[in-house]
């Protein structure tokens, strides 16, 4: 019988060794060492590398999905989606900083992977904001703007300070807490940006 305590300890260990060294870079003995187990045991949790992979992707994504389509779905204003958007994105993320750089990097070295754990699973869908947006730009609410662009500039906006956080910490001089620190500036300052730069 699995454990599942074991099953997420070998999870754990495995994000932290993604997260270093990609999936090409990453050895199931490296895993096995960080789990402190052994190696017969991850792969009798884990048949191969590839499975093991595709279990961490399917915990992040199964954590990131349904909390952006929330957002997406519910009956807030196009406003209240953007400020909620933002809030709910950068305090997932500074509770979990691994993912977004995860998930890019992984959908970028390995496409036909994420295009078939796509079309497999549900993706977050942004068809109802968009629509909502177009709505409201017929409504006189909204600047004439292409919900693409928009949905890109917001996510682009929570996104990047993440995804580029050694470049940002670097640059600025920002060590961990003063990082965390501007991430939570930028929960209200990227809604302001963004509305500002839409409103009619």
């Amino acid at each position: 019988m699995k454990d599942s305590s074991t099953e997420q300890n070998i999870l754990d260990a495995a994000i932290s060794i993604f997260q270093k060294k990609g999936m090409a870079g990453a050895r199931m003995q490296e895993i096995a060492d960080k789990a402190k187990i052994n190696k017969a045991m991850l792969h009798y949790y884990f048949r191969n590398k590839q499975k093991l992979f595709e279990a961490v992707f399917m915990q992040a994504f199964q954590q990131f999905a349904p909390h952006v389509n929330g957002i997406f779905n519910s009956e807030d204003s196009v406003f209240e989606k953007i400020e909620g958007f933002a809030e709910s994105y950068i305090s997932f993320v500074i509770e979990n900083p691994y993912l977004p750089t995860f998930l890019i990097q992984e959908i970028n070295i390995n496409p036909e992977f994420a295009t078939s754990f796509f079309n497999a699973h549900s993706a977050p869908d942004p068809a109802l904001f968009e629509k909502q947006i177009a709505e409201e730009i017929e409504k006189g609410i909204l600047r004439p703007v292409d919900p693409k662009q928009l949905l890109l500039n917001l996510f682009s906006l929570c996104a990047f300070p993440f995804v580029g956080s050694g470049l940002v910490k670097g640059i600025l001089k920002l060590d961990n807490n003063a990082f965390n620190a501007m991430m939570e500036e930028r929960k209200t300052l990227i809604p302001k940006l963004v509305i500002n730069s839409i409103k009619a």
